[in-house]
């Protein structure tokens, strides 16, 4: 099993808030962002990757 701690925790921790606070304010369905949001809380460097490439985008920048 993989073991973060020290800074590398802090590290993971400030993405995965950074990404959950970006789930909520994406566009999603309700229902998609608590998925998404359960997905990085219970695999914290897994479920912050998956979402960085398929996860659902915030709002700020479309028109």
């Amino acid at each position: 099993m993989l073991e973060v701690s020290g800074i590398g925790g802090l590290i993971i921790l400030a993405l995965d808030i950074w990404a959950i606070v970006s789930i909520i304010g994406s566009g999603a369905s309700t229902g998609k962002k608590v998925l998404w949001t359960l997905l990085v809380l219970i695999l914290p460097v897994l479920g912050f990757i998956i979402w960085l490439v398929a996860g659902p985008r915030s709002r700020t920048g479309m028109a």
